[in-house]
């Protein structure tokens, strides 16, 4: 299985981004897609998960401002980036399980930085 994270870029503050993230080679849909970031000396954080059932999460962080949609089919994910800040700036990874303790598959990060 490999996930394909695109849609990075550079943004003014205020602005917006699209991430999407695919999955190929997977034989069935995944129960939970996800999106994590890391900025440099930080660790990596969660930024918004989805589940088959469409129950979605978010860090408090970016709570009204970014939205993941999966489309109902749970092998491919996109995070809606509105209201983007500085503080947003990061490599965004994407991640999947096809069961929430199961195995997760990473794919490579995606760079998002916020300036002016």
């Amino acid at each position: 299985v490999q996930l394909q994270a695109s849609g990075g870029g550079l943004v003014q503050p205020g602005g917006c981004l699209r991430l999407s993230c695919a999955a190929s080679g997977s034989s069935s849909s995944f129960y939970t897609m996800g999106w994590y970031r890391q900025a440099p000396g930080n660790q990596r954080e969660l930024v918004a998960t989805i589940t088959r059932d469409g129950s979605t999460s978010y860090a408090e962080s970016v709570k009204g401002r970014f939205t993941i949609a999966s489309g109902g089919v749970m092998n491919r994910v996109d995070l809606q980036m509105n209201s983007l800040k500085p503080e947003d700036t990061a490599t965004y990874y994407c991640n999947a399980a096809y069961t929430l303790k199961g195995f997760y598959y990473w794919g490579r990060g995606t760079q998002v930085t916020v300036s002016s």
